[in-house]
């Protein structure tokens, strides 16, 4: 569907100590064997399914739950099989474990069917054999002198949670690309990777912008890196964009990329959408 505006505040928002991220994760429960189930997730929905990126910052935290000591996250391979409900379990995988590295998978079960499966890798930092760093973003302006978003009744529920504001660049962003500053309402004590995790794919997919006429749109998969151990930034504003490389035949090839206050690239990804209508 074409980009749905999502507000700093919202009417239909839940008991913020209801389920923020962090209560969230606190209502994984153990089944055994590296199993766990969460029983509601209120206010995290997007129509029939879980917004994904809250979908894998709960795979994200049972694998931390089963493997406490794993290296820090560099990388992960999302695949969003099929609806995710407000109520699933979460079964965790090592795959393999070496010296630094470590690969697991997630498998997020809801109505008793496969809905999510995710391969995470986690690595532990060695001496560098040289180094690039990250791009920085020029012209960056910050969370304060940009404009707020309006109220949409189109506004996924999940999207109460957060607060965003207009960052496209002076003169406009390009064809079938979204930019905001996004920052989670409820943060604290929130370990900053799973925040990352949980607002990477906050935002529409850049081709809504480029639709011809009303319709849904559903990610398929999302790949990304982590660029650095221990993202930070000022006050919570991380600044997010959709940006769709090709848009065809009912499916878009999209670059997800996520900056820090300082314009510092923390993350970078790539996504698979499909297209409707």
């Amino acid at each position: 569907m074409p980009e749905a505006e999502h507000p700093d505040t919202a009417t239909n928002a839940p008991d913020e100590a209801e389920l923020g991220f962090v209560a969230l994760a606190a209502k994984l429960e153990p089944l055994g064997d590296r199993r766990f189930k969460l029983d509601g997730a209120t206010g995290w929905m997007q129509g029939r399914t879980m917004y994904g990126g809250t979908a894998a910052f709960i795979a994200y935290c049972a694998a931390r739950l089963a493997f406490p000591d794993l290296p820090p996250l560099r990388a992960a391979q999302v695949g969003f099989v099929a609806p995710v409900s407000e109520h699933l379990e979460v079964e965790v995988v090592m795959l393999r474990q070496g010296r630094s590295v470590a690969q697991v998978e997630t498998s997020i079960y809801s109505e008793g069917a496969l809905a999510q499966r995710t391969l995470w890798l986690f690595g532990a930092g060695r001496e560098s054999n040289g180094s690039v760093a990250a791009a920085t973003l020029p012209n960056l302006v910050q969370p304060e002198d940009s404009p707020r978003l309006t109220s949409s009744d189109m506004a996924p529920a999940f999207t109460a949670r957060m607060d965003m504001r207009r960052a496209d660049p002076a003169g406009g962003s390009p064809p079938g690309t979204i930019r905001r500053w996004v920052r989670l309402k409820h943060r604290a004590g929130l370990d900053p990777v799973a925040e990352l995790v949980g607002l990477g794919d906050a935002l529409p997919p850049g081709s809504a912008r480029a639709m011809e006429r009303i319709g849904p749109i559903s990610s398929i998969t999302w790949a990304f890196t982590l660029l650095g151990e221990v993202p930070e930034t000022r006050d919570g504003w991380w600044l997010l964009e959709t940006s769709s490389n090709h848009m065809r035949d009912g499916f878009s090839s999209e670059t997800l990329r996520l900056w820090n206050s300082e314009g510092v690239e923390v993350m970078h990804g790539l996504q698979s959408v499909a297209v409707f209508g």
